[in-house]
């Protein structure tokens, strides 16, 4: 009805306000609560052009209004609002016409470009943790509404299986894995571990290391050994021990922090990794060996991992391969004077007149970065798509500087579709004991995370009972489901923006602002449409009275498609589930304080469940938009 006013007030504006008007005037708010109204018309704009005070423009566009629209019962000016009030047919009707469309508010697929999503992007030194699920479940999100929004969808990873974080769990495993009694090193067959644990076991093991050689070389340096050291490093080391003096404990202990940095660059362990980084790129038979080795148990491990999630892709791009093309893009910016090669060799890029710095492209002894990867990634994917309307990179803020400067790279390259280029940047997840940390072991491992809530479903699902008749095999599947869609859920209801604390617990309540409530929901609404069976008789429209929850209902259902449309755009799951919460606490109210089995009145009985019964489909297509099943018994 919104979008019906509008285009009345511009068709038929120079009668009403003497003047053709521009649709920006027509502003729409939702009414107060406090007063009656279902659409708030904000007057304020068109008094000046009546020439009239606010309440007597008011007076004459309610007027045009009920004489416009059958199912307009009343309008109530205040102010400079006209609070316009719908009749119980009006919203019965509603019903019906949303009742009539299989996906409402979806738009028609392929409607709309072409669109990349990027999400997970894990590197193979480590498996998935906490801060990956957050990653992975708002970019599938992210990647279903905007399917539903009409876009074509690309889904996508691209795979960080290349670098110095790569090399640094192939060496410790080449060092320190133990002989098994075989006589093969420890691998995933032979200790039972999960290929992508056990390499990312290893990454922990290079930092323990590497940590206790950079102890020994600052015991050195407090000495004053400085044998074999670079004289511009010793100057460095020296000037902040003499500065460490003069600081207090806050400021020694960010000067530790320095020299501790300047240490592990010269630790005999991080030097034989870059070397070893400087042989993959060279195509060294062994390394490339055990590369492809080490890496191949990692792709089992996610895999199983993804499927747990339920979540696929539908195109992977390795950096192993996007690398070399990089290389070949920094060099022909070279040529054009895009980037700039400073004397030790390395090369840069300029980006000090966009308010940025200068940023590494290319090591001096030629290796690639991340920036050089990511460019090359870039340019691959328009080649492979050339319909590719905008990209779209789900990755953590802490990256925000990272793709101001990629995208800059890439316009500053000629490349016409950066401008599209798009950074979902969401905040870090933490944890009650705060930040995770890889190198250290200490972050929540994905898998193990997802079989505790698992678990704590199961507990839950088993203490209220409601299992009667159920398989083994069902009962297996709705803990699974449980757990998975409360754990989405959790992490999905949060603005991406926003940094969030995690609770597992909290995630699997039945209770509040959770997936298991709206999944309960769901199942209640299939157990009464169950007990009721099939009706075929229709409604009589004009007979229907609507109760204030009935009619809270329809407008949170028709409201849907509005909802949809700003999700797409913002980029943003928390709209679709905090909608869905709305919807059930809704209904919920509504069916706890009116018959629907035992109402009397038939006609009101049949639109009682046919309301029911649309409040289920627009809960099981939020969720599905969300990445969660719903479960018929519950």
């Amino acid at each position: 009805m919104e979008h019906e006013i509008k285009k009345a007030l511009l068709q038929d504006s120079e009668e009403l306000f003497g003047r053709k008007i521009d649709a920006s005037s027509i502003q729409f708010q939702k009414t107060r609560k406090d007063v009656e109204g279902d659409l708030t018309l904000v007057v304020f704009p068109f008094a000046k052009l009546m020439g009239s005070s606010p309440v007597d423009a008011g007076n004459k566009i309610g007027q045009y209004l009920l004489k416009k629209f059958e199912g307009i019962e009343k309008v109530e000016v205040i102010n400079g609002f006209v609070n316009v009030i719908f009749s119980d047919d009006f919203w019965v009707k509603s019903l019906f016409d949303v009742s009539t469309f299989e996906k409402f508010g979806f738009e028609r697929p392929n409607s709309k470009p072409l669109v990349m999503v990027e999400y997970a992007s894990p590197n193979t030194n480590k498996p998935l943790h906490l801060g990956h699920l957050r990653n992975i479940f708002l970019g599938d999100a992210v990647a279903s509404i905007l399917k539903a929004y009409g876009h074509k969808i690309i889904r996508t990873q691209v795979i960080n299986d290349r670098g110095i974080h790569i090399c640094k769990s192939m060496l410790a495993w080449e060092r320190f894995a133990p002989i098994k009694e075989s006589g093969e090193r420890e691998n995933p067959n032979n200790a039972g571990i999960k290929g992508d644990k056990l390499v990312g076991k290893y990454y922990v093991e290079f930092d323990k290391r590497m940590n206790e050689e950079a102890k020994a070389i600052i015991q050195e340096w407090e000495k004053g050994q400085f044998e074999d050291y670079p004289i511009e490093l010793v100057n460095e080391v020296v000037k902040l021990i003499n500065v460490r003096k003069d600081k207090d404990l806050a400021g020694q202990e960010a000067i530790n922090s320095k020299i501790k940095e300047l240490a592990k660059n010269q630790t005999p362990l991080l030097r034989d990794a870059k070397e070893m980084l400087v042989k993959w790129e060279a195509r060294d038979p062994q390394v490339y060996l055990l590369w492809t080795t080490m890496n191949g148990w990692v792709y089992e491990g996610f895999e199983a991992t993804y499927q747990k999630m339920g979540v696929a892709f539908d195109k992977l791009y390795y950096e192993s391969d996007t690398f070399l093309l990089g290389k070949d893009i920094i060099i022909e910016g070279l040529n054009k004077g895009v980037f700039f090669r400073k004397e030790d060799g390395s090369v840069w890029i300029d980006l000090r007149d966009e308010g940025l710095d200068e940023k590494l492209v290319l090591r001096s002894d030629g290796t690639a970065v991340y920036m050089t990867q990511d460019i090359g990634t870039a340019v691959d994917r328009y080649k492979d798509y050339p319909d590719l309307s905008r990209i779209i990179y789900t990755v953590g803020n802490e990256q925000d500087y990272h793709f101001k400067v990629l995208f800059l790279i890439l316009q500053k390259m000629g490349y016409d579709w950066a401008n599209q280029c798009a950074h979902l940047s969401y905040g870090m997840v933490d944890l009650p004991s705060g930040k995770m940390k890889s190198r250290e072991g200490t972050v929540v491992d994905a898998d193990d995370l997802m079989d505790e809530v698992i678990t704590k479903a199961t507990e839950m699902t088993k203490e209220r009972g409601h299992l009667e008749g159920m398989t083994e095999a069902e009962m297996k599947k709705l803990y699974h489901l449980i757990g998975i869609g409360g754990l989405k859920y959790y992490l999905l209801k949060v603005d991406p923006k926003k940094r969030m604390l995690f609770n597992p617990e909290e995630s699997i309540e039945l209770n509040g602002n959770t997936g298991p409530f709206i999944q309960y929901a769901y199942a209640r609404i299939q157990s009464l449409i169950a007990k009721v069976g099939q009706i075929n008789e229709s409604i009589a429209i004009e007979h229907i009275q609507l109760n204030s929850d009935e009619k809270e209902i329809i407008k949170i259902l028709i409201d849907f498609p509005n909802v949809l449309a700003e999700a797409a755009q913002q980029l943003s799951p928390a709209l679709i589930a905090n909608y869905s919460y709305e919807l059930v606490k809704t209904y919920n109210h509504f069916y706890q304080n009116v018959s629907v089995l035992k109402e009397s009145d038939p006609m009101m009985k049949r639109f009682r469940i046919q309301l029911s019964k649309q409040v289920g489909e627009v809960i099981k297509n939020t969720m599905q938009l969300l990445g969660i099943e719903v479960p018929v018994r519950m």
